[in-house]
């Protein structure tokens, strides 16, 4: 359903929002679900307003992730611009951004690194790491080409969209795959199975190559197909647990719920087999709160 439309004094009205909307940006996450938004914008929005499409890489995405936004780049015409968190260690200087691309997007997390070093490890408690590493650099963006105030796209199906920030007019935030073309995951696995490419990762893995918001069974799944995918996390803890204690009772800080480290994860992961856990997560996915196939901006 397409609920923007045109009048004599603005070249778009947002139906939803009752905004002018003469532009508008797009977040790309990696995840299909966003790859799927950003083609029917594009499809649909053309040649009716300007449209800026833009990836943000913290440096620990998968490399599959990375493939999949420069094919959706490529294949739609999107021309998507990434970026990447520029941190000054100073206290009391924000985040900027630098422009990257396909080839010079850190692959060894050195963005989400520079951001641990000057505000600690994020996890539950201090659930940052999203903001500071994707929406903080892409509003750095907006506003240093003159986009600041203008519509914003996030790509959260109307069957997630519990998933939609608490406050979106704080970015102006809309959700065009709730509201204008409401799909659900079957659409977006339907539009997938008709592309001569597709995102090469499993449902369970991820845009990060992991993440502390994932259940359980997820992450031991991951510790004991892809334990290297740990290895930063486990760096990181090792480098940083000291940076910027629990406030509530001075512990170090670590990356997974109930205060365990990378560690922890791969031990207690030895005490089930890959079949196991793939049957659990089968008839058990995550109820919410996790992250399955991306992590979008502004969700923190």
């Amino acid at each position: 359903m397409i609920i923007i439309m045109r009048t004599s004094d603005c070249p778009q009205i947002c139906t939803y929002t009752g905004k002018c909307m003469d532009r508008l940006f797009v977040s790309i996450s990696g995840g299909k679900t966003s790859g799927y938004m950003s083609y029917l914008i594009k499809k649909e929005y053309d040649s009716k307003i300007p449209l800026q499409f833009v990836f943000a890489n913290t440096g620990q995405e998968n490399e599959e992730t990375l493939e999949f936004v420069h094919e959706c780049s490529t294949n739609f015409d999107l021309g998507v611009t990434w970026l990447e968190a520029l941190v000054d260690p100073r206290h009391g200087k924000g985040i900027r951004h630098t422009i990257v691309d396909y080839e010079t997007a850190s692959r060894n997390g050195e963005p989400f690194e520079a951001f641990i070093a000057k505000s600690g490890i994020p996890n539950v408690t201090y659930p940052s790491c999203s903001d500071r590493l994707k929406a903080l650099p892409i509003e750095s963006y907006k506003k240093s080409i003159g986009w600041s105030g203008c519509s914003h796209a996030i790509g959260i199906r109307d069957d997630e969209s519990r998933r939609k920030a608490k406050n979106p007019s704080k970015y102006n935030l809309v959700y065009p795959l709730c509201d204008w073309f409401p799909s659900d995951k079957s659409d977006v696995n339907d539009f997938w199975d008709s592309q001569n490419f597709s995102l090469g990762l499993e449902e369970h893995e991820g845009n990060c190559k992991t993440c502390w918001k994932k259940s359980d069974k997820k992450l031991f799944l991951l510790a004991l197909e892809h334990p290297e995918r740990f290895d930063f996390m486990a760096t990181m803890e090792s480098k940083y647990r000291h940076v910027k204690p629990n406030s509530r009772n001075g512990q170090d800080r670590v990356f997974f719920r109930q205060h365990r480290d990378a560690t922890d994860i791969m031990r207690q992961a030895k005490e089930f087999t890959p079949e196991q856990l793939r049957e659990h997560i089968g008839l058990h996915p995550d109820s919410g709160g996790g992250c399955s196939e991306s992590c979008e901006a502004y969700g923190d």
